[in-house]
């Protein structure tokens, strides 16, 4: 009985996860320097200004020094006396806040409307809502904005920047209707079926389904009205105590004699910046939720 050997003349293959490992290794190194050079851009300006708070205004002017001699913690205590922190922060905090619950209502009703119901001009709406968010006019629409709210009584109070802060709400508007496209439409009819009409299927049903959302929306909502400065400082010209933190920090660039006082801006900056962290933390979990659902989607 012969046997017949039966020589291969095929290579042995090289295994490519070599290669493919060391081009994602080469990659994922690339992405973390370009992430780190990134943070250290936006961080170093905020270290600056925390450490800066913390100088006099002699040791800021000759530069050179991160780190303070001697620790002032006193101007926390005088930024927060020169520039009425006590009012401008209540004024801050109730413009941010009457804004951010009037966009979260109006913005999650139109998407509700939008996503689940059919009316004329629908396609014509959501088109609108798209333009308003890639055309940036600015201070163009500042005068027509502060001639209405005069027809309207409230160019004198913060109300008139709460309503044209509310209007400005087509982004969040895009994200709770990208959010609602994924809760299921059977919701709707099993509530209708126990006798819910739309307006408890809104508020009862797809709400709670959306804090997610809407704490996403609540955070960018609140942010923007906070960083707020020159609507509030046009409407607020006529009557200072209805001025805003950020345009009350402008008190503080300049002292009694004139002379610059920029640590004590620093230390206004930073007793600004407070809030906003704070805010922050409570919608951070909203955050997570939401970037969790959309790598699962």
């Amino acid at each position: 009985m012969k046997t017949t050997a039966y020589i291969s003349t095929r290579r042995p293959s090289r295994s490519k996860s070599g290669p493919i490992s060391a081009g994602r290794w080469g990659g994922r190194v690339l992405l973390g320097l370009f992430l780190l050079v990134t943070a250290l851009l936006i961080l170093f300006p905020l270290v600056v200004t925390a450490f800066g708070s913390f100088m006099t205004n002699a040791e800021i002017s000759a530069g050179g020094k991160l780190i303070p001699a001697v620790w002032q913690f006193s101007n926390y205590q005088e930024a927060w006396v020169q520039a009425h922190f006590s009012r401008f922060l209540w004024n801050s905090v109730f413009l941010s806040a009457a804004s951010t619950v009037g966009t979260l209502i109006v913005a999650s009703m139109a998407a509700y409307v939008v996503d689940r119901m059919a009316f004329p001009g629908k396609v014509l709406f959501v088109g609108l809502q798209a333009s308003t968010m890639f055309i940036s006019i600015g201070a163009v629409v500042l005068r027509p904005q502060f001639q209405l709210m005069v027809k309207l009584h409230l160019h004198t109070t913060l109300w008139g920047v709460v309503l044209i802060l509310i209007n400005a709400h087509a982004y969040i508007f895009f994200i709770l209707l990208s959010f609602l496209k994924g809760v299921s439409r059977e919701l709707d009819e099993a509530a209708r079926i126990d006798g819910c009409s739309n307006a408890g299927i809104y508020w009862r049903i797809l709400l709670p389904l959306l804090r997610p959302a809407l704490g996403v929306g609540a955070l960018f909502t609140f942010c923007g009205a906070w960083n707020e400065y020159l609507r509030p400082l046009v409407f607020t010209l006529n009557n200072p105590e209805l001025q805003t933190l950020t345009v009350g920090l402008s008190y503080l660039r300049y002292g009694p004699s004139a002379a610059v006082q920029t640590h004590y801006m620093f230390a206004g900056a930073c007793l600004s910046i407070l809030p906003l962290l704070l805010v922050y933390m409570i919608a951070n979990k909203s955050f997570m939720q939401m970037t969790e659902g959309s790598l699962k989607g």
